[in-house]
């Protein structure tokens, strides 16, 4: 008799695994696909197939270094995954994470590269904050836009990326260009504006415990929130929603200015943990990316954590393909870009679900 308590209360813990595990066989099974599909071209055109796992995979994970630098390049991706959660439960297509992210980071350098006077922690939070407040507005102007004249948010938020990346062009060679520099950049920040590293001596910084606790209070709001219950009801049905006295209008710019304020954040740790100065092409592509993180997580804010640091180790992995393996650059690119397929493609088909009978 004194087990059955025991057993009920592993009950719900072992459910929870359960789901937990059938949830991970979709990414899993994308992965491996990917990854035998790209060993095979990599074979075909006269490399090693095993250096897909061995360098690109394992090689990307091999030292506390290579973590390091996984985990540097996860943080932005974490902080727009998680962004695109919110917006995607609310049925928002925002496709303009890479222009909030860019018009972060110039609200970041131009705080970072003034006020002088003001004590270092709290130019810090400054730096921090107008990257947030920039983003949370780019991605706001779309949500107004889609509020009050029905624009379609992929349309006004692909439009709007490419004028934050022209705006920052516009910055780094005019207002914000720093006079000692032969290229387009911006002064460089103090360095007691950098933000702490904790793992020396590689360069990972606090940007990353900022993520992880962006991913937990944005499923705090999305799951146990009154405020996040209205969101995900307007993605749901909007006329539903009305009917029940929950405003759309609110709710959809609401979600779009939580997105682009952690993709804004996102630009500005990137300004105060890595570049340490605004360039004309400071993202990658992490806005894009993103999208993909946020589909694999199935938009969960938890799951986006690992979805994140997934794509993270393939962008690492690939680096190491070209110095390592002396694979060509165009051949990684389609090889990290099958990765991002099939991941998004089985994060598709799964929330497709099984189709009703009849």
């Amino acid at each position: 008799m004194s087990d059955i308590p025991i057993r009920s209360s592993l009950d719900p813990a072992v459910r929870l695994l359960s789901r937990a595990g059938l949830a991970a066989l979709a990414p899993i099974a994308a992965v491996l696909f990917a990854l035998g599909v790209s060993a095979l071209l990599l074979q075909f055109n006269g490399f090693h197939g095993a250096d897909v796992v061995n360098v690109m995979v394992l090689g990307a994970v091999s030292d506390k270094r290579s973590i390091a630098e996984v985990l540097l390049k996860a943080t932005p991706l974490i902080l727009i995954g998680v962004g695109l959660c919110v917006a995607f439960r609310c049925s928002i297509w925002n496709i303009g994470a890479e222009g909030q992210l860019y018009a972060g980071a110039s609200a970041a350098t131009a705080c970072g590269v003034n006020f002088e006077a003001m004590p270092a922690w709290l130019h810090i939070m400054l730096i921090l904050a107008a990257g947030s407040v920039a983003g949370a507005a780019w991605g706001a102007l779309a949500g107004l836009l889609r509020v009050y004249f029905r624009a379609s948010e992929v349309v006004t938020t692909i439009m709007l990326n490419y004028i934050a990346i022209i705006l920052t062009s516009y910055l780094v060679t005019g207002p914000l260009k720093d006079p000692a520099a032969s290229y387009p950049q911006s002064a460089k920040l103090a360095r007691d504006l950098w933000l702490p590293r904790f793992l020396p001596p590689t360069r990972l910084h606090v940007g990353i415990l900022i993520a992880l606790a962006a991913a937990v209070a944005a499923y705090v709001f999305l799951f146990r929130s009154s405020a996040g219950y209205a969101v995900r009801v307007v993605g749901l049905n909007p006329s539903a929603a009305a009917y029940a006295g929950i405003s759309v209008a609110r709710n959809v710019l609401l979600a779009i200015a939580i997105s682009g304020g952690l993709a804004g954040l996102a630009g500005a740790i990137e300004i105060a943990g890595v570049n340490y100065r605004l360039y004309q092409d400071i993202s990658p592509g992490y806005g894009f990316e993103g999208i993909a993180v946020a589909l694999l997580a199935n938009n969960n804010p938890l799951a986006a954590v690992a979805s994140g640091v997934l794509f993270a180790v393939l962008r690492s992995g690939s680096e190491l393909m070209q110095i390592s393996a002396q694979v060509p650059q165009v051949l990684v690119f389609v090889i990290q870009g099958l990765c991002i397929l099939s991941v998004a493609a089985f994060a598709a088909f799964r929330r497709r679900g099984p189709r009703p009978a009849g």
